[in-house]
Parts: structure tokens; sequence; C-alpha cells
């Protein structure tokens, strides 16, 4: 699945913790230069680097390119190339590093592993660089890696989606913003509120028992314990239910 970019712009300018400074991107002869060094990079992080070219996520900086007249770009991500492994952040305080596994993906798109910063380990976080922003965010704001193994998956991928008929498949800063506003801690605590049609139809997914995989649909301030029960049987495949519906027709 190919990230949302017009979500993945609206995660970065409203969460807290990811600083950067519009209208300092990087040219693409620089960002072509870089990549005569270290081979192609990944259309997310390409797309970041031209929309912004540096920027920080808790103070900590993530790679960018050199200046283009700078001999080579040799400098491209501050030298963090290693192998099978290109580093571009590393947490603050010595935290952990990710980087993208070169050579692997389903698409143009590049995984993207961590290190823990004690015993070396690596392991996937996320399928691409806007799942990385997206997966990182949902940390921040204290959901995990989602509220579901569904919902993850997704998030591993892109900040939600913006399906043709105009509902929205929520990210992580903006599915804590929803169901607080709807009180569904209170009201149906075993219940997560995915997304909207934009007219008071929301999508409802189980955070807890055995079926996590089914969405259902229900006015989105009716919502209670028995959303399973009321709501209308809308898919069990999340991640395959908004690639269909986005594939053109």
């Amino acid at each position: 699945m190919q990230p949302d970019f017009a979500l993945l712009r609206e995660l970065v300018a409203t969460v807290p913790g990811i600083t950067v400074e519009p209208g300092r991107g990087k040219t693409e002869d620089a960002i072509r230069a870089a990549e005569s060094v270290v081979g192609p990079l990944c259309p997310a992080y390409r797309w970041w680097l031209a929309e912004y070219g540096e920027g920080s996520l808790h103070r900590a900086g993530v790679g960018t390119v050199a200046p283009l007249h700078w001999i080579g770009a040799i400098d491209v991500l501050d030298g963090w190339e290693g192998g099978d492994r290109l580093w571009f952040h590393r947490a603050g305080d010595g935290g952990d590093t990710y980087g993208f596994e070169l050579g692997s993906g389903d698409g143009p798109e590049l995984p993207v592993v961590r290190r823990d910063h004690f015993t070396g380990e690596e392991e996937r976080f996320a399928d691409s660089f806007a799942g990385f922003l997206t997966v990182w965010t949902a940390l921040a704001c204290g959901l995990g890696d989602g509220p579901n193994p569904s919902v993850a998956r997704l998030w591993r991928t892109t900040p939600g989606a913006v399906l043709p008929d105009g509902t929205v498949v929520y990210g992580p800063a903006l599915l804590k913003d929803r169901n607080e506003a709807h009180e569904m801690q209170r009201r149906a605590p075993h219940w997560v509120l995915v997304g909207d049609d934009g007219r008071g139809t929301g999508l409802f997914m189980r955070r807890h028992g055995r079926d996590r995989t089914t969405v259902h649909r229900l006015p989105a301030d009716d919502a209670a314990n028995d959303i399973g029960e009321r709501g209308e049987f809308v898919t069990d495949d999340l991640y395959g239910w908004i690639e269909a519906a986005r594939e053109p027709s």
C-alpha cells in the first residue's frame, strides 16, 4: 500500500515532538546526488527530503542529504551507512537506531528496522518511512504500535487513509482525539473508533477479545458495548478493504 502523503503532511504538522521547518526542502538535484552515493532512496523518504529537508523527533535529528556543492554528497545521512542498512535516526540520549533495510520490501518503499542500543539486536519497526513516522507517533501518543493488530499493520505503512467516498481511517493522533471526543473509554471500553465517513457514521473495531479484525459501521454517537450486535459488518480485512477502495476503477 502506498502512503497517504496528505495525511502524512498533516501528521508532521500537528504532532508535538516532530519538528520541521517547511520551505527548507532539498532540491531534486541534491537528492539525486545523494542517491549516486547510497543508491535509490524510497519514495516516502524522498518526499520528506523534498518537503522539509531536515527535521527531528524529540530533538533527535532525522538524517538528511548533503548540500549539492559538497563533493560527491558523501556526507549523506551523516555517513550512517553500513552494509545492508542505511541508518537515518538515533533516538536521544544514545537510544535505539533506525534505518532502512536495503534490498527488502515488496515495492519501492523500504522497511525500517530498529536496532536496540543495549543488545544490538534488530527488529522490523515499520514497512516504510511513512510508517516509521506513524508508529513513532503512536508510541509517543501512548497507543503502543496500534490499538489492535489490524490497525498496527496499517500504521506500519501509512498514517491512515482517505477513501474516494470521503471515509477516513485514522492515523494515531486523530484516533486518539476522536476516541476522547466520543468518550469511547467510558461508553465502549472494549472498542475503538478507527474511522468515520464524514457524515456521523463511525467505523469500529474491538481492541480486546478474539475478534479484533472485524470492522463494524454504526452512528458514532450510538457507540456502546453492543456494537458487535447492532453495527453493520464492513470487512474483516481492514488493510485489504482500504487497498481495494483506493484502486482506480
